[in-house]
């Protein structure tokens, strides 16, 4: 009898052994499931089955010793064994082994509080603890595609039991080696407040997206232009996906300028949301701004058109007046084009090196606009001025190698010395209710270098706007000292005020309202700038249409005059 009970300890033993043993295999195969990349769809239906049976398992593990650990490339899983004398608990990525030392550290801080509301109606024998880290935000896909810093989502959980509204907060630190505008992660796409760096990035369109939640009581604080906010997973809050971004409980802290210090009252799944700082622009205007520029483009393309064929057939195809209006008009028609196409590239779908493409693209029609608008300053200054009678030795290839060389060259450039200056590019809208205040975003293929973004969107854009601004004041001033030496409006007069009234159309200062984007001026320089520079086309077409019946009079009458003399003689 005692080698029967024996034998059968000993088999007890042995499965227990097996169980041990299998139980952190098992888990680790979850993991490693957890970290395939999978479609969209899959990932917010299938992601949250297989984290809460990650949890599960966790709670439920059996092993030896106070604590468990495991680790795989992008996710580390911690199991603590707690007690109701529970004093408190810190972990840091410095002192838990298996972790990376190429990631960037993060901490958590657990008070004594934690287990005080479990121990209050029964004292547990045990209690467990599990923190879950991920270091990809590939299983945390929102609505938006929201941008986090380092990537990083840090979880915990206590038991089964729901752990909510402590009085001292749990600290969770994310640190970061690099600057936070080089640390905006655009996984697929996403996120920034508009502001005017924002206005030459979308142009003014900007597309649809279903509204994301509201925030509650939170402090954002603001690091290099970008602003930081402590969030945490909202499960079964968005329409599409299985959860949402809220900073609903969170508050955030800048200990240094290398740390996120996030304060939370409650458990579940924590990250740092980064977004551009800026003034914020309410989300009901995003469909009304898609349907204005949406329309505007289409309408400007088909002007281009239109006038390109006109322009053609023009009796005065030699004059290089009308062939720098006509390269004007191709580089309106590209940029139309590649606007268009950058904002409905922009998907996880669409491969990475076509949004590079259609970015550089993108970039290098806007850089050929604003130079073809330059050259028409340049050449209004010739025929205004006091050089009528300069000659420039084939004048016209010059200013194409300059207007379609120049910029192309400073595309190949950047994309020989590092392409990822181009891809997705990231906006967000505030969305402004009762409770608080959160964001939704948009994506286009961009430049997503901020440097880049400085110095050749918004400075050359900025030197092309006040280029043609004095050329334009100059012009004006030249037909004021017309007016007044005439003592009458001329004709001749009425003809020029005409041509410089188009003229501030063509020359585009209406691009010059990007830098308007600021305290009360935002709102209506937002309208201003998507109506006038998405029918920027249009508005040409309209400018040669009367420009060229106004050339039709003129040669009428002076033919009448002549057949006159001749009939008088």
């Amino acid at each position: 009898m005692d080698t029967q009970r024996s034998l059968f300890f000993c088999l007890c033993l042995l499965v227990a052994q097996s169980v041990s043993a299998e139980t952190p295999t098992t888990l680790l195969n979850l993991m490693k499931r957890l970290e395939k990349p999978v479609g969209r769809a899959l990932s917010s239906r299938g992601s949250h089955r297989n984290i809460h049976h990650l949890e599960q398992m966790l709670l439920n593990a059996s092993f030896c010793g106070h604590n468990l650990t495991l680790q795989t490339n992008s996710i580390q899983s911690l199991v603590f064994k707690l007690d109701c004398d529970f004093s408190g608990l810190s972990l840091s990525s410095t002192t838990l082994a298996n972790v990376s030392q190429a990631r960037a550290p993060h901490a958590m801080q657990f008070p004594a509080e934690l287990t005080k509301d479990a121990c209050v109606t029964s004292r547990p024998a045990e209690l467990r603890l599990i923190c879950i880290y991920f270091f990809t935000a590939q299983q945390f896909q929102d609505d938006s595609n929201s941008s986090l810093l380092n990537n990083y989502v840090l979880g915990a959980q206590l038991d089964h039991r729901p752990v909510n509204n402590l009085q001292k907060p749990i600290n969770i630190s994310f640190w970061h080696n690099q600057s936070l505008m080089n640390k905006l992660r655009l996984r697929e796409a996403f996120p920034p407040a508009q502001d005017t760096e924002n206005l030459w990035r979308r142009w003014g369109w900007h597309l649809g997206l279903s509204k994301a939640q509201p925030a509650s009581t939170h402090k954002m604080s603001t690091v290099e232009g970008h602003t930081v906010t402590c969030v945490f997973w909202k499960e079964g809050a968005s329409e599409h996906g299985w959860g949402s971004w809220s900073p609903e409980g969170c508050y955030t802290e800048l200990p240094s300028p290398s740390l996120v210090l996030c304060r939370c009252n409650h458990l579940t799944y924590f990250a740092v949301l980064m977004q551009l700082s800026g003034d914020p622009v309410p989300a009901g205007l995003q469909m009304p701004l898609e349907y204005i520029s949406l329309v505007g483009c289409s309408v400007s393309i088909v002007a281009s058109l239109l006038t390109m064929l006109l322009y053609a057939h023009s009796r005065k195809q030699s004059d290089s007046v009308t062939r720098i209006h006509v390269n004007l008009h191709g580089s309106v028609l590209l940029l139309n084009v590649t606007f268009l196409l950058s904002s409905q590239m922009a998907l996880p779908t669409v491969p990475k090196a076509v949004c590079t493409a259609l970015a550089a693209a993108l970039h290098y029609a806007l850089l050929s606009c604003l130079t073809w608008m330059a050259i028409e300053g340049c050449n209004l200054y010739l025929l205004l001025g006091r050089v009528y009678n300069v000659y420039i030795h084939r004048y016209l290839l010059k200013l194409c190698v300059l207007g379609w060389g120049f910029p192309a060259l400073l595309v190949l450039l950047l994309l020989a010395i590092k392409s990822s200056v181009y891809g997705p590019c990231v906006i967000s809208f505030s969305n402004s209710q009762d409770n608080g205040t959160g964001f939704q975003n948009v994506s286009m293929c961009w430049v997503s270098s901020p440097i880049v973004h400085s110095v050749l969107v918004m400075g050359y854009g900025g030197l092309t706007s006040l280029f043609n601004l004095v050329v334009l004041a100059w012009a004006l001033w030249i037909l004021c000292r017309l007016r007044m030496r005439e003592k009458a409006l001329s004709p001749w007069a009425y003809r020029d005020t005409a041509m410089v009234l188009g003229l501030t159309v063509l020359l585009g200062t209406t691009w010059a309202l990007a830098f308007f984007s600021f305290s009360v001026f935002l709102l209506p320089q937002l309208f201003l700038f998507t109506v006038f520079n998405s029918l920027y086309g249009f508005f040409l077409f309209l400018w040669f249409c009367s420009h060229r019946c106004y050339s039709d009079a003129e040669a009428k009458a002076e033919m009448e005059a002549v057949s006159s003399s001749q009939m008088t003689h």
